[in-house]
């Protein structure tokens, strides 16, 4: 009799199934509860951009070791998501697994998609104006803060998309590691590293961007509307091309293919 060792982490194959059974479940949430827990996971990570923001204040931001424990930083966010429970738009990507073996429609998909993502919405932002009227972005944090979307607003199209879909292959790969996990402080390690490294990077989230936008704006930032509005479009495209496709299809292909067919 072989005895499971409850300690071992998950195996990729059994990954793949406790994902696309997450990401039917999260298809038949009401409506209502949905709203709620996307409102706060736009809070949670709004909570890691808040931070990363005080962190890179009076450091070069270009200068590694600094960026660095920004990115360690502002990993906050996803753990919250994930240790506390909570509807993440990027995250939920990973729900094409469950769309492409039909065991959610693709109006759920959509439906849970469009949701979230409005919920994110309004807790990032919601958040960011409660940091504007707390008097924290006053002073130099409030200089950081203006200066963050006005990078953001400044890339191209073509290269929000791309950082974009990088961003969301590495948020999506930490969740997918986080299921491997048995443990909460397994689950947080997991997510931490995948996650301080597209923030290293520069790279792209779209949930993220909709606290960073609105906290400029409470800071005095000249970011137009449709500055931001521009760049959300093209970051969110990429996160949905960078996460949907670049892991869940993948990782559905390798582990759930044969025995969908």
């Amino acid at each position: 009799m072989i005895v499971e060792n409850n300690h071992d982490a998950y195996k990729p194959a059994k990954i793949a199934a406790l994902v696309e059974g997450a990401g039917v479940a999260k298809a038949h949430l009401p409506v209502a509860q949905m709203f709620v827990l996307a409102i706060l996971a736009g809070a949670f990570i709004g909570f890691g951009a808040a931070a990363y923001t005080a962190v890179m204040t009076g450091v070069d931001a270009a200068y590694g070791p600094a960026r660095l424990l920004g990115s360690v930083v502002f990993s906050l966010g996803l753990i919250l998501v994930i240790i506390g429970g909570a509807e993440l738009f990027t995250g939920n990507a990973l729900m094409v697994m469950a769309a492409v073996d039909r065991k959610i429609t693709m109006r759920m998909l959509l439906r849970s998609w469009a949701v979230v993502y409005v919920g994110n919405f309004v807790g990032a932002a919601g958040l960011a104006i409660a940091f504007g009227l707390s008097g924290i972005l006053d002073g130099a944090v409030g200089s950081t803060a203006a200066k963050i979307p006005e990078a953001k607003a400044a890339l191209l199209p073509f290269e929000a998309f791309v950082r974009g879909a990088l961003c969301n292959a590495l948020v999506c790969l930490a969740i997918w590691l986080s299921f491997a996990a048995r443990t909460a402080a397994g689950k947080i390690m997991a997510i931490l590293w995948p996650i301080s490294a597209f923030v290293l990077l520069g790279l792209e989230h779209s949930v993220a961007n909709m606290y960073f936008f609105p906290q400029g704006w409470m800071a005095g930032s000249g970011v137009t509307m449709s500055d931001a509005l521009a760049n959300l479009i093209w970051v969110t495209l990429g996160n949905i091309v960078g996460g949907a496709g670049g892991v869940a299809l993948a990782y559905r292909f390798a582990y759930l293919g044969q025995s969908s067919e």
